[in-house]
Parts: C-alpha cells; structure tokens; sequence
C-alpha cells in the first residue's frame, strides 16, 4: 500500500525486453533504498513494482505482460522519468490517500491551463472508471494523490500546486500525455458490495445506495 505522495523522481536507465515482458533497471535519485530488502514493493509512476535486484541508489524489477497491456509503462524509454513511492510502514504519515499501485485504467490530458501560480489539468478517462471519479473524492495520477475538482462525464479537472509541479514528473506532462489512473478503492468496494445485496434477495443489510448518498459517498 501507499499514500500517493511521491518521494523522488527516477528514471529508467535500462529495459531489457523479453517474450512478451521486461525487466527495468530504475535509477532511484534522490530516493534512499538503504532501509529496502528484495521483495519489497515500489511504486513507479503508480504502478506497484517489485523490487527483483537493489543498488544503493537502483533497482531492477520484473514488468509482467498483464501490466503492460493496462499501465503507460510499456510506453517508457531509456532516460524516460519516473515517479516514485516506498511501500507504507506502520510509521508512515498518510498524506494523500490510500492507493494500492494496481492502476485501473490509463487517462489522457486533454488541457492545460494557468490557474494563478497552479496549473489546472484537464484528463480524459475511460468509460470503465468514470463512474468511480467523484467530485472532491481522491484519484491518483502516475501515483500521485490528488483531490478531483470538477467532474464532466468521463473527463475531470485536478489543480496542480507550484510544489507537486516541481516535485513529481507532472511538470513534463502536456495535452495528449497518457497517465495511469487509480481510483479511490473505496468506490470500488461500495460498487461490489451494493452489487453483492441486489443479487442476494435474502441477505439482510442496512446498507443501502440510498443510505451512501446521504452520507456523502456519491
């Protein structure tokens, strides 16, 4: 698990392509790995990773052909940046929200616009997901927490401050710019639970999609 802050910028110094899959070799910058152990999971532009081989500021993991097929990840090149999350500890401050690094889909920027010293982002997502993007909810972005402003069918707006800018590979991002996109997890379960009553006429629950909008989930 992660809280979608992001910690350092990488980059990919190394993709060594398979049958179907690959390894990449990912140059940790300013990231300390010093308290990682193989095994441990890293999240790469939202996308949780595991770490396969560790350096003091690199380390390798295993891309599957699952994960290419549904994140930007296929898309990355030699030099391309990347950023980057260490899994939760039992210490770590949640800043942003839950995020599992298992993307749901990939989204598209669509506009961009100043907005004082923030720059609104305007993102196109798929039909899919859409449903679970609410206005004021969290979504993360390449990893990133970040709280929805407007939403419009299947597109949605986020203002980015001048700070995440700087600290996240959103600064290179322009119209046409494919992300990975997560959902808050919560949506996602409330989906599956009122789905999980409507096909089980006997089970008593008090929870109800009516009970839900009132308490201010949709």
């Amino acid at each position: 698990m992660f809280t979608g802050i992001i910690l350092a910028i990488g980059k990919i110094v190394v993709i060594e392509s398979y049958k179907g899959d690959c390894r990449l070799k990912i140059d940790t910058g300013a990231l300390s790995l010093t308290d990682c152990a193989l095994g441990d999971s890293i999240a790469v532009d939202g996308v949780c990773l595991t770490a396969v081989e560790l350096g003091s500021n690199y380390f390798y993991a295993d891309v599957s052909n699952e994960t290419l097929s549904c994140t930007t990840l296929a898309k990355l090149k030699s030099g391309s940046p990347v950023n980057l999350e260490l899994a939760l500890t039992p210490s770590t401050r949640i800043g942003g929200h839950i995020v599992s690094g298992h993307v749901d889909g990939i989204g598209q920027v669509i506009d961009k616009t100043a907005d004082a010293r923030s720059i609104r982002f305007k993102l196109q997502a798929p039909d899919l997901i859409a449903k679970y993007i609410a206005e004021k909810g969290s979504i993360c972005i390449n990893g990133i927490s970040l709280t929805v402003n407007k939403v419009n069918g299947s597109v949605f707006d986020v203002n980015i401050v001048p700070h995440t800018l700087q600290k996240t590979t959103l600064h290179n991002a322009v119209i046409g710019t494919a992300v990975n996109l997560e959902v808050d997890v919560l949506a996602r379960y409330t989906e599956r639970l009122l789905h999980n009553q409507a096909n089980s006429p006997t089970h008593n629950s008090h929870l109800t999609e009516d009970l839900l909008h009132r308490s201010g989930f949709f």
